[in-house]
């Protein structure tokens, strides 16, 4: 069973989301609390949450986005990098052999 925020979000196959939910909650509580501590307006301090959970939502999301997008890119290379070292090695165009025959000749 999946559980979707405002019927849209796929709050558990998405990644990243459920962090940038959670995130987002204690800061609008900090921000509400904080605003109403402060001056105690009621509804200005709800504004204020309102705002303080949409901005470190959004704050989150993007952040752990951007650490899963570079992650994956990290993820690419190594595998490229495995796929090729498997073809190569022990043929002609081996880097590491051309690299030890260049350093005998040189002996």
């Amino acid at each position: 069973m999946t559980f979707k925020l405002l019927g849209i979000l796929d709050v558990q196959n998405i990644p990243c989301s459920r962090e940038s939910v959670l995130y987002g909650s204690l800061g609008s509580v900090a921000v509400g609390l904080g605003h109403f501590l402060a001056t105690s307006r009621v509804r200005r301090s709800f504004d204020f949450g309102m705002g303080g959970f949409v901005l470190t939502t959004l704050g989150c999301w993007i952040y752990c986005r951007y650490n899963h997008a570079k992650l994956r890119i990290q993820q690419r290379i190594i595998q490229e990098g495995m796929r090729n070292k498997i073809l190569y090695e022990s043929s002609d165009f081996d880097p590491e052999r051309k690299q030890n025959s260049n350093l005998e000749s040189k002996s």
